[in-house]
């Protein structure tokens, strides 16, 4: 039995949840049920799987990919068969779950037809979500089935698996070069 709500992820992702709930509670409690408290509602949740999901992005490109020649061949299974699956199955909702509360923030906030159809004032905005949009399919119709491929969650022979790690890889280089311009519009954005 775990002695510190700190040794389990659950607990600890609750309590900062909890933490957040008092913040917001203490600043914000008139605004419970008005349009401006659901807009920041979808715009944290958005940020938040955003971190996430670019964090791991990150992770595969700096750490884990350049880190797999390094590794013995022995070890390697690890992270093939435990922490690679683990790390694309939140890399792939996180994607998810920020694309779909960037577009209802944008939904609510009033924006996001003249956002994703390039109007004056909302072209940096489009752009980001343009190049969200992409990278998430990329996450999800590259990246996702390669990777499967690639890690034997699927059955392929050898050449497939070396084949698919590689577009798996290039997918992964191409969302990591998209990410840099797409989190400049999402955090440059400034409507007039």
């Amino acid at each position: 039995m775990k002695k510190n709500f700190l040794e389990s992820l659950h607990l600890t992702l609750l309590a900062g949840l909890g933490v957040a709930v008092i913040i917001f509670l203490i600043q914000h409690v008139t605004l419970v049920g008005d349009k401006a408290f659901w807009a920041f509602i979808f715009r944290w949740i958005h940020v938040t799987a955003g971190v996430l999901w670019i964090g791991l992005l990150y992770y595969f490109n700096f750490v884990q990919m350049p880190s797999m020649p390094k590794i013995p061949d022995e070890q390697k299974p690890a992270i093939g068969k435990v922490i690679a699956p683990a790390a694309l199955f939140w890399f792939r909702w996180a994607a998810a779950t920020t694309v779909l509360f960037g577009l209802l923030t944008a939904g609510i906030n009033e924006y996001i037809g003249e956002a994703l159809s390039f109007q004056s004032g909302y072209r940096t905005i489009g752009i980001g979500m343009w190049l969200a949009l992409i990278m998430a399919a990329n996450v999800w119709f590259v990246i996702w089935p390669n990777q499967k491929k690639a890690l034997g969650i699927v059955d392929a022979d050898a050449e497939t698996k070396k084949k698919s790690a590689r577009i798996a890889m290039l997918a992964s280089r191409t969302n990591t070069l998209l990410s840099i311009g797409m989190l400049y519009c999402m955090v440059g954005q400034k409507l007039g």
